[in-house]
């Protein structure tokens, strides 16, 4: 039976409460976009790929209050050290791949159907690239941080409780360090991304009708 400490029950009560915010603000999004006669492609595309991560969400929000994980992914984050790569990834997964990606749409929707200014050319390709670039490098930056959060941690926690006894931090580095590459090259590519729908942006804004 898992020790149901204070932070144990606070991390649980925190992934619930955020995560059904998200949903809200989505369907928020989506209501809001559906008003408009005229409908915005890359908008569409943005809060299909938001609903998409916020599945992921809370695929993750399961596994952390799930009993059958052991050691419990919840007392992980609430034992820190390692574990706070989880929740950093966790937090970070939820505002900027399911709340960045959902509230990205209501840019490309202003653009598109408020000035009647489609991404055509550069801005069409520049879009496709945020699209690409946005959702695949937020993923994989924090999936990874998730993964190697809760590597590191379980290798902290006592054997009865499914970890592996590991005392010293020190020694959980070795397991870890191998991610630190790849998450970098995933935040790259979201930077990119990012970088390339504000120049579409700036783009198609300048461009005459």
């Amino acid at each position: 039976m898992v020790d149901e400490t204070p932070e144990f029950r606070d991390s649980i009560y925190f992934c619930k409460k955020y995560s059904s915010n998200v949903y809200i603000m989505i369907e928020f999004i989506t209501k809001y976009m559906s008003e408009a006669t005229t409908v915005s492609k890359w908008a569409n595309r943005f809060i299909w790929a938001a609903v998409a991560q916020g599945a992921g969400a809370l695929f993750w929000t399961i596994l952390i209050i799930a009993p059958f994980v052991t050691p419990p992914i919840s007392r992980i984050i609430a034992g820190g050290s390692a574990g706070t790569w989880f929740f950093v990834g966790y937090i970070t997964y939820i505002v900027v791949g399911v709340i960045g990606v959902a509230v990205t749409s209501l840019f490309y929707h202003h653009i598109e159907v408020n000035l009647k200014k489609p991404f055509k050319g550069l801005g069409n390709v520049l879009a496709s690239l945020h699209f690409i670039l946005m959702n695949v490098g937020v993923a994989g930056a924090t999936w990874l941080l998730m993964i190697a959060g809760y590597t590191g941690g379980k290798a902290l926690q006592p054997t009865q409780l499914g970890g592996l006894g590991i005392t010293n931090p020190g020694q959980v580095h070795p397991l870890i360090a191998g991610y630190v590459e790849p998450i970098g090259y995933f935040i790259i590519a979201l930077c990119i991304g990012v970088l390339a729908g504000g120049f579409g942006y700036i783009v198609t804004y300048l461009r005459k009708k």
